[in-house]
């Protein structure tokens, strides 16, 4: 009898964290956009409000995962202020990562036009701490690491309790689920406010195929070059 006790308590546990590897967890982002402004534009802030908030949706199982938008929001949004129109726009981007194979492909839509960007899945030098926080019921541990580049200190919440290596973005590859990135310190708040336990159909998590080919190296020369020009991005003026 006690061999049968232990053997279904070893089923049970193996089912219970066959659900928690797979399923899809949607993320809210919100954009702090008045710190997002340049300096030379800080008579904008009276014009557009303070934070934007948007919706994004991670497809994931213990070896792969997709991040893209949420296919249902409206991603296009306009503030009229005094004749001044304001359009907000989200890119279609996805983003696609087999932990496995340490491989990454990516969909990035800028200007309107589609790239598709392939390369090898770098983890970031995440420094670990033993800090805890509780998001959505999960305990959650943090880690953090600077990227110099962007000059973006960045901190997440990840979960041991749902044993994947995804996350949003590129945030991931640490020992559990991230539940919540920070972005300088609020700039940037993306945050898991439901997750769905589910078996995905085939074909949920795939690699983009969308778009002109483009190392990283050179889409972000196209993007750099082109912000310049601009003097920023994410915000089109329209003046009726």
């Amino acid at each position: 009898m006690k061999k049968i006790f232990l053997l279904i308590l070893t089923l049970f546990s193996a089912v219970a964290f066959a659900q928690k590897t797979e399923g899809i967890v949607t993320y809210e982002v919100k954009f702090n956009l008045h710190r997002r402004l340049p300096a030379d534009q800080q008579e904008m802030k009276s014009m557009i409000p303070e934070f934007r908030t948007s919706k994004m949706q991670l497809f994931f199982n213990q070896n792969e995962s997709l991040y893209k938008n949420v296919e249902e929001e409206d991603d296009d949004e306009e503030i009229n202020n005094g004749g001044i129109t304001m359009k907000f726009t989200a890119p279609q981007n996805e983003l696609y990562y087999n932990y496995a194979d340490k491989k990454k492909v990516e969909m990035r839509e800028f200007m309107t036009k589609k790239f598709l960007i392939e390369g090898e899945l770098k983890p970031n030098a995440w420094k670990l701490s033993e800090e805890t926080k509780e998001i959505n019921g999960y305990t959650c541990k943090k880690a953090s690491f600077v990227n110099e580049e962007r000059k973006q200190n960045i901190t997440v919440w990840y979960t041991e309790q749902i044993p994947v290596s995804a996350g949003p973005e590129s945030f991931n590859s640490l020992m559990g689920l991230v539940l919540q990135v920070d972005i300088n310190d609020g700039e940037i708040v993306t945050t898991a406010i439901n997750i769905d336990f589910k078996t995905l159909n085939k074909g949920d998590i795939k690699a983009p195929k969308e778009g002109k080919k483009m190392t990283p190296e050179e889409f972000k020369k196209m993007v750099d070059e082109q912000m310049k020009q601009m003097g920023g991005g994410g915000i089109r003026i329209i003046r009726n």
